[in-house]
């Protein structure tokens, strides 16, 4: 493995980053998460003509730029340091990809080159709070009963003279009341022969009632989503393996996600070290002191280990090694983004928690980020299971 970058790579990172202190400062952010989107629509505008970022992992034949996932990755590293909200997450990393795997050739015609410009943003709907073991992170579920159907809730979806029609809820959905697409997870086929299926649904379909929630981590806005008789579209054909399509997507977002921790946390950190140079206490510098200097240190130990495992997952995505390095990868990440996190607030005193300092939304973006693709043992305990790691030991 060759952990440098090249210098595409590094002109992302550049670019991205200086962007994002121009138009993505302080007050920039939280003037965003008051606007109904929950992001500025101009910056988004800027992010894809200027930089191509939603069709940075594309293929040219769809409008995109044609990278891989590592600079993908890169790409939510920078966002993560900047807190940046923005539909980059829902779109390019857990929305498109399923696009381009099980859409038809006229669906990703139709689609992708949208979603490349930045004209479109789309979300993933998947029932409940069941996006990690959708995904296969937390989780394995053969059967997709997570998906809901009938009396267990979720989203049912049953077919038609026309199509294809959906009944039901998704709770938890990334950007869901702001996307122009929505890319629906439902159950189908009855209980005899159950599946999960993947539906396609505009943004303006009748019957379809979108509502943003307030989330723990506002940077990070969620939106319920009530599907009533809504009209849909299967996406690619009845006879794909879904939720194959959604495992495989789960170690390359685990990849992005845990990219996007470490920039967060890298920052956060940042942050707390220029804090202590200024602060004075009994007539010194508050980083003068050994045990705070001590605490710093272990803090960036984690933040350096959890960038390494981030940048191994992207490569060995890539190279085609490292079976679920992702959600190992992503396990570092938010625990990195954690202490990192807890000890901004505690070494920021007084003012670390408060609304008014840009430190509490770290901490938030740490803790609503494990309550939606963790917790950090859960993650880890899935990857120990898909490396029979219990099994070899047990022999």
């Amino acid at each position: 493995m060759d952990a440098r970058l090249t210098a595409e790579q590094e002109e992302i990172r550049r670019t991205l980053r200086e962007l994002l202190h121009k138009r993505c400062g302080p007050v920039e952010l939280r003037a965003a998460l008051d606007t109904p989107a929950g992001h500025d629509p101009a910056l988004w505008t800027a992010l894809a003509e200027q930089l191509g970022l939603p069709g940075l992992a594309l293929p040219e034949t769809y409008g995109g730029v044609g990278c891989s996932v590592t600079e993908l990755a890169l790409a939510c590293e920078e966002t993560g340091r900047a807190l940046a909200p923005s539909p980059l997450l829902a779109t390019a990393v857990l929305t498109a990809p399923l696009l381009l795997a099980l859409g038809t050739d006229a669906q990703r015609a139709d689609l992708l080159p949208r979603i490349a410009s930045g004209a479109l943003t789309a979300a993933l709907a998947v029932p409940g709070t069941a996006l990690t073991t959708a995904l296969a992170l937390t989780g394995h579920d053969p059967q997709g009963a997570w998906a809901g159907g009938g009396r267990a809730g979720g989203v049912q979806a049953r077919r038609t003279d026309g199509g294809w029609r959906l009944y039901g809820e998704a709770g938890q959905v990334l950007d869901g009341h702001s996307a122009g697409l929505l890319l629906v997870a439902a159950h189908t086929g009855g209980f005899a022969c159950s599946r999960v299926l993947l539906f396609l649904v505009r943004a303006d379909a009748a019957g379809l009632t979108r509502t943003r929630q307030t989330a723990l981590d506002a940077t990070r806005p969620q939106a319920r989503v009530q599907l009533r008789d809504v009209e849909a579209e299967l996406l690619g054909r009845e006879g794909d393996d879904v939720l194959a399509a959604l495992a495989r997507l789960g170690d390359t977002a685990a990849v992005c996600l845990a990219a996007e921790a470490v920039g967060a946390a890298d920052r956060v950190l940042e942050r707390t070290v220029e804090y202590v140079g200024r602060r004075e206490q009994f007539g010194r510098p508050v980083g003068s002191f050994q045990a705070v200097k001590h605490r710093l240190a272990d803090a960036y130990v984690q933040v350096r280990a959890a960038r390494s495992a981030a940048y191994y997952a992207a490569w060995a995505g890539v190279a085609g090694e490292g079976e679920k390095a992702g959600g190992l990868a992503l396990a570092q990440a938010l625990g990195a983004l954690r202490w990192a996190a807890a000890e901004g607030i505690q070494l920021h005193g007084g003012i670390g928690f408060t609304w008014e300092h840009d430190t509490q939304l770290y901490f938030k973006r740490a803790a609503g980020d494990e309550l939606l693709f963790g917790p950090v043992h859960r993650l880890r305990a899935r990857a120990a299971d898909a490396a029979h790691v219990f099994e070899e030991a047990g022999r």
